[in-house]
């Protein structure tokens, strides 16, 4: 019996995503992470080295616990300034045939009908590689970000159970 193995690239729309500092390598080109060309050579690579996927972290707020406050996060990059990492999944499907894309997205503050809209945009751009791994997130400045006090975990379930039967 022949086993199989999935390979999958593992990045974010920042400059640093778990590699902290990495970013201060020579050879390292995560700070031209807001280009196209960025991703369609990640694409490419990934697509020339076989591999099955590219899945994208991503994450609403900013760290702000240490020390009191988010200064450690920015001055260190430490996934701040982050993208959408929807945005280049039809930046890489462009140049690639085989990579599926998997994509992280916090669904508790998004529109049920405008996500699975955004998602079915990216199904017919990929030709259906696109998939999201969804998440409710945890840091409460995403939710000041939005508005609110803190994250209410009741709310964010009702609108997980909510995303679950949207049709487009």
């Amino acid at each position: 019996m022949t086993k199989e193995i999935r390979l999958n690239a593992f990045d974010m729309n920042c400059v640093g995503h778990i590699q902290h500092g990495m970013w201060a390598h020579p050879r390292d080109r995560s700070t031209e992470y807001n280009t196209i060309q960025y991703w369609q050579d990640l694409a490419r690579l990934a697509e020339r080295g076989k591999f099955d996927g590219i899945f994208l972290a991503d994450i609403v707020g900013v760290y702000d616990v240490y020390r009191g406050g988010p200064a450690p996060s920015i001055v260190d990059a430490v996934q701040i300034p982050v993208n959408d990492p929807m945005m280049v999944v039809p930046v890489m499907a462009a140049v690639t045939e085989h990579i599926g894309f998997g994509v992280t997205a916090n669904l508790t503050y998004e529109s049920p009908y405008l996500f699975a809209r955004r998602m079915s945009t990216l199904d017919h751009l990929t030709g259906g590689r696109v998939g999201w791994n969804i998440v409710t997130g945890y840091l409460d400045s995403a939710a000041r970000g939005m508005g609110l006090v803190e994250k209410d975990f009741a709310v964010v379930f009702d609108v997980l159970a909510q995303m679950s039967g949207v049709k487009v």
